[in-house]
């Protein structure tokens, strides 16, 4: 998958964005088109959509959007097209309050989204939207460590865990805290 183009804003519309990368255009779907300006240096996310009518691209403003974007996909009933609108329509933030509170009624509100497609967009997101960072301040080697994991690719839950394990154990260099870290997410994944 292409999950981001840097270029220049080369043209947009009320839904679109072209994206001039060393020479060739990326034309892509785009929630927030107003928010740019032609020939400025851009950083968009991306998502490319293949199906049997075609290759589609959709551009977002951040990783978070287009995670959010990734998650509403998932939803049984829920395209692309539709998701890329919701968040044309409503704020980031909005769209996860909506989620995590169960309000049927906001999201029936946005475009191309009834009453059953917005029962499962609850149903099926509701407490995997908000991911909570570690509270407990953490030291400058309990910080390394927690970084080397989430390069690995470890979730922020998983993330959150091996943190509060790491912190019962004072004093360690970067390296332990890592090792100690892997150790425990090892131990939780076979269920030890």
């Amino acid at each position: 998958m292409i999950d981001f183009i840097r270029g220049n804003v080369a043209a947009f519309g009320t839904d679109w964005i072209i994206v001039d990368n060393n020479g060739i255009g990326y034309r892509m779907s785009y929630p927030h088109p107003e928010s740019l300006v032609l020939n400025k240096e851009v950083q968009v996310f991306t998502y490319l959509n293949v199906t049997q009518d075609g290759i589609s691209l959709f551009g977002f403003e951040n990783r978070e959007e287009q995670e959010l974007f990734l998650r509403l996909i998932s939803v049984k009933g829920l395209g692309p097209k539709t998701a890329v609108k919701m968040l044309a329509q409503s704020p980031y933030d909005a769209i996860i309050q909506a989620v995590e509170t169960g309000n049927v009624s906001f999201l029936k509100s946005m475009p191309g989204i009834g009453a059953k497609t917005a029962s499962q967009i609850v149903l099926d997101l509701k407490g995997k939207l908000v991911q909570k960072e570690a509270e407990v301040p953490q030291t400058a080697e309990v910080q390394d460590a927690l970084d080397a994991l989430k390069n690995l690719g470890y979730k922020t839950g998983d993330i959150n865990a091996a943190a509060n394990r790491m912190n019962e154990e004072p004093g360690l260099t970067s390296d332990q805290y890592l090792r100690l870290g892997l150790q425990f997410l090892m131990k939780k994944k076979i269920g030890g």
